[in-house]
Order: C-alpha cells, then sequence, then structure tokens
C-alpha cells in the first residue's frame, strides 16, 4: 500500500520508553514510507528542561533505532526545525497534537509549507508520559 508522505520525521527525548512512544512511531509509519526520528541529546534536554535524562542519550538512540516502524536516528542538537527539513527532504513532520496552535507551530506550518512540508498532529496517549514516570520513581 502507498504511503501519503515520502520522509516523515519526529523528535522526542523518548527517555524510559513507553507505549506513548510506540504509538507516537507507529502512527507516523504509517503514514511515510521513511520515519526519520530525531532523538534529543543529553546537552540538549538539560538547557530546555534543566535535568537529564534517566537514560544516557546512546541508549535511547539504540532503543528507538530497534523499533521496527523507525528508518532512521539522529542526534536532535538543537531546537532547529527547518534545518532537518531540508537536509533530510522531508514532506511530514509528525509532533503531538498537544502542540496544535501554539504560536510556535503555528510558525513552523508555515516555515515547512514554503519547502513543501506539513505538520501532522497525532494524539498523545493519555495516562502516560516519562515525566509520570519519573514521578512514580521518586515516590
Amino acid at each position: 500500500m502507498e504511503k501519503k508522505y515520502k520522509v516523515g520525521y519526529t523528535t522526542g527525548v523518548f527517555d524510559m520508553f513507553h507505549i506513548g512512544h510506540l504509538n507516537i512511531l507507529r502512527r507516523a509509519k504509517e503514514q511515510c514510507e521513511t520515519l526519520i526520528v530525531g532523538v534529543t541529546t543529553d546537552e540538549l534536554c538539560f538547557k530546555r528542561k534543566h535535568k537529564y535524562p534517566i537514560i544516557n542519550e546512546q541508549e535511547r538512540m539504540a532503543i528507538v533505532k530497534a523499533i521496527r516502524y523507525v528508518d532512521k536516528v539522529v542526534p536532535q542538537t538543537d531546537m532547529d526545525k527547518i534545518r532537518p527539513v531540508k537536509e533530510f527532504g522531508i514532506d511530514a513532520v509528525f509532533v503531538g497534537s498537544d502542540w496544535k496552535g501554539t504560536d510556535a507551530w503555528n510558525q513552523y506550518e508555515k516555515e515547512f509549507a514554503e519547502v513543501g512540508c506539513v505538520v501532522i498532529y497525532l494524539d498523545h496517549t493519555d495516562g502516560i508520559s516519562s515525566t509520570i514516570l519519573r514521578e512514580k520513581l521518586n515516590k
């Protein structure tokens, strides 16, 4: 069956890999021939969230790479969204629906459209996140 998009892209920390992560990757791959996943580096995670992931970036990248829905894993070293779109010829960026309608993603949609890329918002898996898992560990 032919997929709607040729090259898809999504990013994440993917710390403490869980069913929500798997759902995003599966839903993205259902819509594209090739799925490239940017895994946030430890340094970028610390810079943005002021904490390091529990699982280091090499192990997180290995875990994501082993998922059958993923065709290629790249490190996400910064928040530049347009560079990988141009670099990898991405025609669809997949992101959680919680970002839909935000100023930042409304702007990304415009920038991506200029290079022939669309943003696809995927539903979040309720009740699970690495933050929730981290909080459970700390109890």
